[in-house]
């Protein structure tokens, strides 16, 4: 293709978005994510375990995205009063799916609190389906792959989360940038949200312009005011480049807490990481004294052995504004990016 063929089609795609409702000067995104979530900009809180706590779950929902109470590997009571502390707010929760399966009872009691949607991740979905839209939740469901995608449409996902490897915590190996499209090619009935490097309207604008309504953000929250974490965690994450960080299964070693396959985490590197990593078979076999000392460096602040979690985006932040900042900073980038490119 020619430059001015390529250039023309950028134009067209971007004229797309506008017609379709994505960015409209001075008015807030509509697609079908907005719409099926209530919501005024396409921007969700990943449900990161005990960080996405209920006032950072609010403080997203009242600048117009959806905040997400991160439900982790269940803890009825934390559950409990994050959903009183997140007040009259409307917010949603998310699960480890192969963990919610060994508490199932948790599902009810968060669907107690009316929530706008339950998310659900590294798991099979369907045996909560039902449940969550009999509760007039939507279903949010986050993969990794193409396969796992059409598992969740076939099980009644209202909406799908395609989790890239640039994102923090725990992941797999698709990047991004072919993923989201590749699903949104692939399901299109099903709207996509994208998770996984994105921190800025940069993000969101690259987002839509793949195919995704809406974009899911876990590093990015992490780093802000309301986010449940160290100061020196967040500190880390605002110096840190996307280079910083790897994915490995020492994090989860040490704290024994090994996740099925093929899902490992990333974080931040650390000098605790740098010297097990490559020797994780040695590791285990220290796991006693290690873990040990993995605990009390996590309860101490002590980051050069306790990992911090974060994504590839940890480039991208340099401040820890507030969660809502955070929202409407995201949205106003996006916007101006789409209609500039549509401009042009």
């Amino acid at each position: 293709m020619r430059q001015g063929d390529l250039a023309r089609a950028v134009v067209g795609v971007a004229r797309a978005c506008l017609r379709r409702g994505f960015a409209r000067p001075n008015m807030p995104f509509r697609n079908r994510v907005t719409a099926l979530l209530d919501i005024e900009h396409p921007i969700l809180l990943a449900p990161m375990d005990v960080v996405s706590d209920g006032a950072l779950a609010a403080a997203v929902s009242k600048a117009g995205g959806l905040g997400l109470i991160g439900g982790g590997y269940g803890d009825g009571g934390w559950l409990e009063r994050e959903f009183v502390a997140a007040g009259n707010t409307r917010v949603g929760c998310g699960f480890i799916t192969w963990s919610l399966a060994k508490q199932p009872e948790l599902l009810d009691r968060a669907l107690d609190h009316a929530p706008a949607a339950v998310m659900l991740s590294f798991g099979d979905p369907t045996p909560f389906a039902e449940r969550i839209h009999a509760a007039g939740a939507k279903l949010i469901c986050q993969v990794q792959s193409l396969v796992q995608a059409k598992e969740a449409a076939d099980a009644g996902a209202d909406i799908i989360v395609a989790q890239g490897t640039e994102a923090g915590g725990h992941g797999a190996a698709r990047g991004t940038m072919t993923l989201v499209p590749e699903i949104v090619d692939a399901l299109p009935r099903v709207p996509v949200v994208a998770a996984g490097g994105i921190a800025d309207g940069r993000g969101l604008a690259a987002a839509l312009m793949l195919g995704a309504e809406g974009v899911l953000m876990g590093t990015r929250f992490y780093a802000s005011r309301e986010a449940v974490g160290h100061a020196e965690a967040k500190r880390r994450i605002t110096a840190a480049s996307g280079d910083d960080t790897q994915r490995s299964i020492v994090f989860d070693i040490s704290r024994r807490n090994v996740w099925p396959a093929p899902y490992n985490g990333r974080l931040l590197r650390n000098a605790h990481m740098d010297r097990w990593l490559g020797r994780e078979n040695d590791l285990m076999q220290n796991a006693d004294a290690e873990a040990a000392r993995y605990a009390g460096a996590r309860d101490a602040g002590d980051f050069d052995t306790a990992g911090v979690i974060a994504g590839e985006s940890t480039g991208l932040i340099h401040d820890l504004p507030g969660a809502a900042e955070i929202v409407t900073r995201v949205a106003a980038e996006a916007e101006t990016l789409l209609n500039n490119g549509a401009r042009r």
